[in-house]
């Protein structure tokens, strides 16, 4: 069965990161196991995950879907496939995670912050990458208030991740 994994994390990795590397690799595993991506379609993690899932093997168009902040859907990077330019600013995070089935966070900021406080509101599970700092590894393991108890699950390492994932999505 093909899921839908929405990536959420930093938009500020550097191409020659662990973190950019380990987004690489994680949008190429993920799509080796039949899932498509939906992410916020800019730079960072969004573009890492975007540009390993072109590597994979399993690839086919539709894979990588970016929901951008602006109405501009030049802004999104060249390895989104489906372009979906909203002008809803922030309010888009929203929309990325309404649309996963499940979500893996890396890093990040306020923008990651608002992402993963959504995803508690709405009762989803959130795969926290601890391997980089920002908001995912602060509260990986975390609950953030007395309405659900363990959504924010830790995973140290990508087969920790993809093995979740697996998990989760059976």
């Amino acid at each position: 069965m093909l899921r839908i994994i929405g990536v959420i994390g930093s938009n500020s990795l550097q191409h020659n990161s662990r973190g950019y590397q380990f987004g690489m690799e994680l949008g190429q595993r993920l799509v080796d196991n039949d899932c498509f991506i939906v992410c916020g379609g800019r730079e960072g993690i969004m573009e890492a995950v975007c540009k390993g899932a072109h590597i994979s093997d399993n690839y086919t168009f539709g894979r990588t879907i970016g929901v951008l902040p602006s109405p501009h859907r030049e802004e999104a990077n060249q390895w989104c496939d489906i372009i979906i330019p909203t002008g809803m600013g922030f309010a888009r995070n929203q929309i990325i995670v309404n649309t996963a089935e499940i979500l893996i966070s890396v890093s990040g900021g306020s923008g990651t912050l608002s992402e993963l406080s959504f995803a508690w509101q709405l009762g989803k599970s959130v795969i926290c990458y601890t391997g980089i700092g920002g908001w995912t590894k602060e509260l990986a393991g975390k609950d953030l208030d007395e309405r659900y108890n363990g959504l924010f699950l830790p995973a140290g390492t990508l087969n920790e991740v993809i093995e979740l994932v697996l998990k989760m999505r059976n």
